[in-house]
């Protein structure tokens, strides 16, 4: 069997096959609650500067390093080090083509053919989908009130195969912002036992925490436990430019420049020179768009207690986490509500192990395209759907 063979079809584009030949009226449009990315591009200074950039500089279009662009390492070590209080140098940053490359670098550096990772349910499918095909086992950590994982329960899941945790927050899909003693209790597991934490903060720039979100780079050595994830799609809208960010020792990124050189060679230089220009130019508009969106996010929750038999059981960054009302799986229910209701979302099934009965009540809303009126106009629908 090859290795692509070995896990399911993207869950996205699963989705959008139910909504192929489908004709939605102009009075009632379809609601695409399915994806968690921008569908406006960056903002028009932002542009412009591309614009710039892919007529004034040459080296836009040409390979550049395969670790990155120098100028962006030195950029992110140190806003890094001042958002989280502690020491982050250019060495231990590798620039990455979006931040799913960063996960499979990652993990490609440190998993052999059956190994094991552990992640806790619903996962990020995406993480799930390349360990499978990477021969490595996927090790399901169930959460338990609010979708936070236990360290506890992780340790009894460690076994000799264990390479490492993968924890994501804001979590995707649950939405639930980490508690600072949760990612501490990890790291301190993870550093006990000799294995790796992977931890994916791609939502990071939208927590509502204004504090430090965690103090791991506070940490003597982090670097040979810690492996932070990052990307700049959702910040800078850059998402079909593919630049994302893998932090760890030089030793280990050392082994992530073989990866990297022979999937990418590098990370699209525009994109790369656009996100550089986007951290040092666009504090004040990145400010704004967190304050839309956790306006959003509250927006979401209160109407999610006005719908009856609907429970929230996770809600941050882009996404809110439901148990749904209907008498159906979760899978037969999101495709019924793209005709029913106008509504497209994915189902708990595409977030978990196939047998976990959980998946069947579960669907994940990415509120984060839709405004105050469309998450009103979201609900209205959401409360006449009768689904049998």
């Amino acid at each position: 069997m090859s290795r692509t063979a070995q896990t399911f079809a993207p869950p996205v584009m699963e989705a959008r096959r139910w909504i192929t030949g489908l004709e939605f009226p102009a009075d009632r449009p379809l609601i695409n609650v399915s994806q968690a990315a921008p569908v406006d591009p960056p903002p028009p200074p932002l542009l412009a500067e591309m614009a710039r950039l892919v007529t004034e500089v040459p080296e836009t279009h040409l390979y550049g390093p395969v670790l990155g662009l120098g100028p962006l390492r030195e950029e992110i070590a140190q806003q890094w080090s001042e958002a989280y209080g502690g020491s982050v140098a250019p060495s231990q940053v590798a620039i990455t083509a979006g931040c799913n490359q960063a996960f499979a670098a990652a993990v490609s550096t440190l998993c052999d053919e059956g190994d094991e990772v552990i992640l806790p349910v619903p996962y990020y499918f995406n993480h799930a989908m390349w360990l499978q095909m990477e021969g490595v086992r996927a090790v399901p950590l169930q959460t338990h009130a609010g979708l936070l994982p236990d360290a506890d329960e992780a340790a009894a899941l460690i076994g000799p195969r264990t390479r490492a945790i993968a924890l994501v927050t804001p979590n995707n899909p649950g939405g639930v912002e980490y508690p600072a003693a949760l990612v501490r209790a990890f790291f301190d597991l993870a550093r006990a036992r000799g294995i790796a934490l992977i931890v994916d903060e791609t939502y990071r720039d939208f927590d509502s925490r204004a504090a430090p979100v965690h103090d791991l780079f506070g940490e003597a050595d982090w670097d040979d436990t810690l492996i932070h994830l990052y990307s700049f799609s959702k910040t800078y809208r850059l998402t079909g430019h593919r630049v994302g960010a893998m932090l760890s020792s030089p030793a280990r990124l050392a082994e992530a420049e073989k990866f990297l050189d022979t999937v990418a060679i590098c990370a699209p230089q525009l994109g790369q020179h656009a996100a550089l220009w986007g951290m040092r130019n666009l504090t004040r508009w990145k400010a704004g768009e967190r304050a839309e969106i956790l306006d959003r996010r509250a927006a979401l929750e209160e109407g999610i207690a006005t719908l009856d038999g609907w429970d929230l059981l996770g809600c941050g960054a882009y996404f809110a986490y439901v148990q749904h009302p209907f008498d159906l799986p979760s899978n037969t229910a999101a495709e019924r509500l793209v005709t029913e209701a106008g509504v497209l979302m994915l189902p708990g099934t595409m977030f978990r192990p196939e047998g976990d009965a959980s998946a069947a009540r579960e669907l994940r809303i990415a509120f984060a395209n839709v405004d105050r009126a469309g998450i009103a106009t979201l609900m209205d629908r959401l409360r006449a759907a009768r689904l049998r």
